[in-house]
């Protein structure tokens, strides 16, 4: 039975090395908590499987969730790891995120190839990007240079950029930096201007509502990540949008109150928001940033 208490917790996790790597840090929290024994349970999804497609063109969403989702309904894991950016608005029925782990840097950083930041890029260099937000946003700060697409894992996309295929990179901090390559960064994009996915940087640990799994992670959930992930969620929810909307959302804690920036790229211009609030209904902020990008 999917949920059903075992000796060991088994957590699904794709295979990419970050992926790993985020599926071990949970690991490591849960057995710290307490939990006992877990093992992974490694499995290929639909985005891994059509690495040259471009993502604009994969149907649907969960392109990088959906497989790991199922494991859980049909019973061949526990828990589900993820980048909590690329869960879709909507979960699959059943299931809910039991746990964040502690956040992670959120900003978007850039590596490029000549060590120059974007505003000492020449114009007309290439930046590499599989994001649409991202791409809005390089196109509307940095008008004098030019998107490229691009897909794969983050060494793929690194070895690509070494073989001289783009002049720099877009990619989440997060990400190199549990990888161990934070100093490959050139620089740390400023949140407020180029403002981060929702969630990034988050790691969610998702399983069966109610399941005894789901019951054993609460004990590795920080607060603070969720109140603000809920509330950056709302924004997407709220505006109806999936991994394909150019949002960025971005929450944290200040004096007490949830303070949330948001841009939306609409017809190569960029809306922004702002609003504070709450703690307790970070969903409410969420719903207020919406309206005002409308």
């Amino acid at each position: 039975m999917p949920g059903a208490d075992t000796t060991t917790l088994r957590l699904a996790t794709r295979g990419s090395a970050l992926a790993v790597r985020q599926t071990a840090l949970a690991a490591d929290a849960l057995r710290e908590a307490g939990r006992g024994d877990v093992e992974s349970v490694v499995l290929r999804t639909e985005g891994d499987r059509r690495v040259d497609a471009p993502v604009d063109q994969l149907e649907g969403q969960g392109w990088f969730t959906a497989e790991l989702e199922r494991s859980l309904l049909d019973g061949r894991a526990d828990v589900a790891v993820h980048s909590a950016k690329d869960l879709p608005s909507a979960l699959a029925a059943g299931l809910g995120i039991a746990a964040f782990l502690p956040r992670a840097d959120a900003r978007d950083g850039v590596v490029s190839a000549s060590g120059r930041r974007l505003d000492e890029l020449p114009a007309g260099s290439t930046v590499g990007t599989s994001s649409a937000r991202r791409a809005g946003l390089l196109t509307g700060l940095y008008p004098g240079l030019r998107v490229v697409p691009m897909r794969g894992n983050v060494d793929t996309r690194l070895r690509k950029l070494d073989a001289g295929e783009f002049d720099a990179i877009l990619l989440a901090c997060a990400g190199l930096d549990r990888l161990g390559l934070g100093d490959r960064f050139t620089e740390r994009l400023d949140p407020l201007e180029f403002v981060p996915s929702p969630a990034q940087g988050a790691i969610a640990i998702e399983a069966v509502t109610g399941s005894v799994a789901a019951r054993a992670c609460e004990a590795v959930d920080d607060r603070e990540t969720r109140i603000a992930v809920t509330a950056e969620r709302a924004v997407l929810s709220a505006l109806g949008g999936g991994c394909l909307l150019p949002l960025g959302a971005w929450a944290r804690i200040v004096g007490g109150r949830l303070v949330l920036v948001a841009a939306l790229v609409v017809e190569g211009a960029i809306r922004r928001a702002e609003a504070d609030g709450s703690m307790d209904d970070p969903e409410a902020v969420g719903e207020v940033v919406a309206a005002r990008l409308r």
